[in-house]
């Protein structure tokens, strides 16, 4: 009798493989009841037509002359998306505060994950704290100490000031300079922490053997930390890119009337004009949007692991 034969007939066989299908079946579960079934009430919605009512859409199916049902989808929230120069100037906002927010994130988190992953033992762990540690205050009230620091009389222009640097305060509030603040301020620490997971990990002897064979070390980080850092820097700006995309509260605080982004578009005509349809087309554009890049982050670690596997 074969090993496989022999260990399915043990006691607690069919317990473990009905476990297994446990395992696999509730992720499943949790994604269909809290992210495609609400995914789908948002579609349905933006497929409807704006009434002034209770909810304020009309249903797909209504009834016409003589009882009779019919179904009606209106894509009309969708055409006027690409249509309007408003909708379309939000979404290409958000992309290019996103995207640029992602990149200087990168730019400031990457030395300081690489710091700590190279500190000693002992200084681990109260550096790690230090980044986390703004997590433990609201995020409400972090963006709103900064409106204190940015604004003409606060912290940093009565500093400038005192200095004899500047004669009159800087702009820096409502501007796209204080939405980058914010955001990078933030959202800093989903960088700095997967990059350091990643970083840690990192064989040494590579690095050993690179310096004997004579490689400088601005050479060894090009060509051996750098490149296999690769999957902490596409996760860590994931991380960024894709809350920022449909960020409010920092635009809204920081960025003034002015600032036009998707997800202050979408709050807008949710709450101000009840265009629930047209808010919702919003929502279901964004998603797909976001979809993409993540479809490309698991496209390129499946490459990665097929080429590990080859090896």
């Amino acid at each position: 009798m074969s090993a496989l034969k022999l260990a399915q007939r043990l006691p607690g066989a069919a317990f473990l493989s009905n476990g297994r299908h446990w395992i696999i079946g509730l992720p499943w579960l949790w994604l269909t009841l809290f992210f495609l079934l609400p995914f789908l009430f948002v579609l349905k919605i933006s497929l409807s037509e704006a009434v002034l009512a209770q909810p304020p859409y009309l249903p797909f199916i209504r009834e016409i002359e003589d009882g009779a049902m019919t179904l009606v989808v209106n894509f009309g929230n969708y055409m006027l998306l690409f249509e309007d120069p408003l909708y379309r100037t939000a979404l290409l906002n958000s992309v290019e505060i996103a995207a640029i927010s992602t990149l200087l994130a990168l730019i400031i988190g990457y030395p300081m994950a690489y710091a700590i992953a190279r500190a000693p033992q002992a200084w681990r762990l109260p550096l790690l704290m230090l980044i986390i540690l703004p997590f433990w205050t609201s995020f409400l009230i972090r963006v709103y100490a900064w409106i204190g620091i940015l604004k003409n009389n606060g912290l940093i222009n009565n500093t400038l000031m005192s200095l004899g640097l500047i004669d009159q305060p800087l702009e820096i509030l409502y501007t796209p300079t204080a939405i980058y603040i914010g955001i990078i301020y933030s959202y800093l620490p989903f960088v700095i922490l997967p990059l350091y997971a990643t970083l840690i990990r990192l064989d040494d002897s590579l690095l050993e053997a690179a310096a004997d064979l004579g490689c400088r070390p601005w050479k060894q980080f090009l060509t051996i930390t750098l490149p296999l850092s690769m999957p902490g820097i596409i996760a860590a700006a994931m991380l960024v890119f894709i809350p920022v995309m449909g960020e409010f509260v920092i635009p809204d605080l920081l960025g003034g009337p002015n600032a036009l982004m998707i997800g202050k578009l979408m709050w807008t005509e949710f709450f101000n004009n009840k265009d629930w349809p047209l808010a919702s087309a919003l929502a279901a554009v964004l998603l797909v949007l976001l979809i993409i890049p993540f479809v490309l982050w698991r496209h390129y670690e499946q490459r990665q692991e097929q080429q590990g596997e080859a090896r």
